[in-house]
């Protein structure tokens, strides 16, 4: 069992919001999650950590809360293609959201640019 809060309905709202205006023209379906993770590279433990899941054509999204008000986030395509924001952990939800969704939108151009060669 998590000693780390599940993900609040404010936290789940901000992610609603934040998606809605990334692609106004879904619904994108939240699940919340349970999910160990290694909170350090080098950790042997793994840690549970409340996470929101969703999903948007081929990608999937995870924003994982590490501790109160601390958020980590990837989305990946494939178990091999996994990207991450750039930055280790974020201490506001909407910043982790925004700036893993401008890293998604930039890795969506090169994939169409790849396509389209």
């Amino acid at each position: 069992m998590s000693s780390i809060a599940d993900i609040t309905e404010t936290e789940q709202w901000a992610v609603s919001t934040t998606l809605k205006e990334r692609w106004p023209e879904r619904n994108i379906e939240l699940q919340l999650a349970d999910v160990e993770i290694r909170m350090y590279p080098n950790d042997r433990e793994l840690t549970e950590c409340p996470a929101i899941f969703w999903q948007v054509d081929e990608a999937s999204f995870i924003v994982i809360k590490v501790a109160e008000r601390v958020y980590r986030a990837q989305f990946y395509y494939r178990g091999y293609q996994q990207y991450g924001s750039g930055v280790k952990d974020f201490d506001d939800i909407a910043d982790c959201l925004v700036t893993m969704l401008q890293v998604h939108a930039d890795r969506e151009a090169v994939r169409n640019e790849e396509q389209a060669s």
